[in-house]
């Protein structure tokens, strides 16, 4: 599994001009999932999510968590970030994993962040969507963890 996590001011998902998922202050999260990929690794992906201390305290340092400054979380799905370009023109996308076994693991994703208390709003897995970030930094981290 791999995420994309951009420190958010605001951030929304909206499909067919409905917005279906907005966040202010928090995480956006673009989450892929390749082959293999299994519950294990999206809890622990959850943790570290849970877990990370990327907003700034009275002294500017970033030592402080979503649960400490009341963040959410906006997760959306992302194949794409499986995505290799490194030959021709157009990206291949055989180390995605398949709807049926990706989307699962999605949702398993999404119940393992809400289980830690934090607020979750989603996209809508395997749609078309506009994603509005508003990066607050920028911050951006990738946190990656194997199935092995």
């Amino acid at each position: 599994m791999r995420i994309v996590l951009q420190r958010v001011s605001q951030a929304s998902v909206s499909i067919a001009g409905r917005t279906v998922g907005r966040i202010d202050r928090g995480f956006c999260l673009l989450l892929g999932i390749t082959h293999g990929d299994t519950a294990a690794e999206a809890d622990w992906l959850a943790d570290k999510v849970a877990g990370l201390r990327l907003f700034s305290d009275a002294e500017g340092r970033m030592n402080l968590g979503l649960a400490d400054v009341g963040g959410s979380v906006l997760a959306v799905s992302q194949f794409t970030l499986y995505g290799d370009a490194s030959k021709g023109r157009r990206p291949s996308f055989i180390a995605a994993a398949r709807p049926e076994e990706a989307e699962p693991l999605y949702q398993a994703f999404i119940a393992a962040l809400r289980a830690r208390g934090l607020a979750v709003e989603t996209g809508e897995f395997g749609a078309a969507m506009l994603v509005e970030i508003q990066n607050d930094g920028p911050v951006t981290l990738i946190l990656e963890r194997d199935a092995s």
